[in-house]
């Protein structure tokens, strides 16, 4: 048997060591793709819910202490607020951000928001971005990829992009069914492949139409690592020394534009992916996603974890880098 005082040491040490592992375990991640879909919202949309898992804030925060994760924001995915009635869309858009904002205030420091807008409507979408981000205190604007035949580059959204332009406003964009695929017949749903293309299709549209240039002070995220962007970079790079009047639509470049986006982690973090993202966009402009409650925090943390960052950069991932592009999340 141990000395008496040899084990008491012992048993201090344990004790210590087993404090510093809870400390370095407290949760600490900030995940910018997190889905919320309040029940009002559901009910408003009927059928169009269907695809929606259950949810709600306590398996929110009951996932994200299981993660990790100290804070997530909430945005909405598709369907969205917009279904061709201008007044439904603005009813929605209400109730999603109010929603999320009574989520934040009744939980602190555990929920951001990215309010939805009722795009393309103009004129609500400009209000609304005034009172979600005014009264509601919102963090950025959460937006769908697509609109119809419409993607974010389109000249039709201009006066949104010059008032958020104005207010240095976050953008983050998730993907949808674009109006070309939504009936395909297939054993692959268009969630598996035209999601990710509609993403990179509107990073092209807010590329090539100088959106991106032309509108310097907003900062875009992208979900999903970029969608297929960073396979089809060569296409991109072709397009940009092919076109006319690229001076002017690019003047800082492609690659300057690119680097400039943000890219979340959400279904982008195996090997393939990771390397193929790193080589568009530097560990700064990398952020965790995790797409709950579509997905977990433990699949994202075990692709980041194998891809073996330098712990710095990590970190940089994990939190730093949402809490320089999204500074009020700093609890």
């Amino acid at each position: 048997m141990l000395p008496l005082r040899r084990r008491e040491f012992l048993t201090g040490m344990a004790a210590l060591a087993g404090g510093t592992l809870k400390a370095a375990q407290a949760p600490h991640r900030i995940d910018v793709h997190h889905h919320l879909f309040p029940p009002a919202y559901r009910t408003a949309i009927g059928n169009q819910a269907a695809a929606q898992p259950a949810w709600s804030p306590a398996q929110s925060i009951e996932e994200m202490d299981k993660g990790g994760i100290a804070t997530a924001v909430l945005s909405l995915s598709s369907p969205g607020v917009w279904f061709g009635d201008v007044d439904q869309a603005r009813r929605l858009s209400r109730i999603v951000n109010d929603y999320g904002a009574m989520a934040a205030k009744d939980h602190p420091g555990r929920f951001g928001l990215f309010a939805a807008l009722p795009l393309p409507d103009i004129d609500g979408s400009l209000r609304e971005i005034g009172y979600a981000l005014d009264t509601l205190k919102a963090d950025g604007i959460g937006l769908l990829t697509s609109y119809g035949d419409k993607w974010l580059g389109d000249a039709a959204f201009a006066p949104v992009w010059t008032e958020l332009n104005r207010r240095k406003a976050v953008i983050y964009t998730h993907p949808t069914t674009a109006a070309c695929c939504g009936n395909l017949r297939n054993e692959v749903p268009a969630v598996m492949i035209e999601w990710a293309t509609d993403t990179t299709r509107t990073a092209a549209s807010l590329l090539f139409s100088g959106t991106a240039a032309r509108y310097p002070d907003i900062r875009w995220i992208l979900s999903h690592g970029g969608g297929t962007t960073p396979f089809l970079l060569s296409r991109f790079v072709y397009q940009e020394a092919t076109m006319k009047g690229k001076e002017q639509v690019l003047p800082k470049g492609l690659m300057y534009e690119l680097k400039k986006f943000y890219y979340d982690t959400a279904q982008a973090n195996s090997a393939p992916a990771l390397a193929a993202l790193l080589k568009v966009a530097p560990p700064s402009q990398i952020l965790l996603g995790t797409d709950y409650p579509f997905r977990t925090a433990a699949e994202v943390m075990d692709g980041l974890t194998a891809q073996r960052f330098p712990a710095k950069d990590l970190r940089a991932i994990e939190r730093d880098n949402a809490l320089r592009l999204l500074p009020a999340l700093q609890h």
